[in-house]
């Protein structure tokens, strides 16, 4: 019988971490696939403000709603306007139910952009506040998201 030397053992270790490594590796992406970071979700909920609602697409969204069509109410809206499901869906509710819905852009169709929540924080006297929001929303480290509050 041969005995296992020095060499084959170090190479089964390297062989071992090798395979170690790139077993955490695929759980790490496809942990981030499922789970993407918070400043990436952050950045993807962004919305710029939808454009207006014509007269004409508001009532036509109101009468298929009114026949009962709201999942078509819901797609004609958010064909015209780029709104999200849930935006969309909240529309035309509200129509369905014969209130006036909130123009858009306001009332949660829309957020305001990271810059403009910062500076109404730092308005406020929160600087502290603004800082761990930039931290949360992007990632960025204690210094830089310092001096992200501070520029604006």
């Amino acid at each position: 019988m041969s005995s296992i030397g020095a060499p084959e053992i170090l190479l089964i270790f390297v062989l071992l971490g090798a395979v170690i490594a790139t077993t955490v590796l695929i759980l790490l992406r496809r942990d981030q696939r499922r789970n993407p970071p918070s400043y990436i979700s952050a950045w993807q909920d962004q919305r710029t403000l939808a454009p207006p609602v014509s007269d004409d697409l508001q009532g036509q969204a109101y009468a298929l709603a009114s026949q009962g069509k709201k999942i078509h109410a819901i797609k004609l809206v958010r064909q015209h306007t780029g709104l999200g499901l849930k935006e969309a869906k909240a529309y035309v509710d509200a129509l369905a139910a014969g209130r006036n819905p909130p123009p858009l852009g306001h009332a949660g169709f829309a957020r305001e952009d990271l810059a403009a929540r910062v500076r109404r924080l730092k308005s406020d006297g929160r600087a502290e506040q603004a800082v761990f929001l930039v931290r949360g929303e992007t990632g960025m480290e204690q210094a830089d998201a310092e001096a992200f509050v501070h520029q604006l």
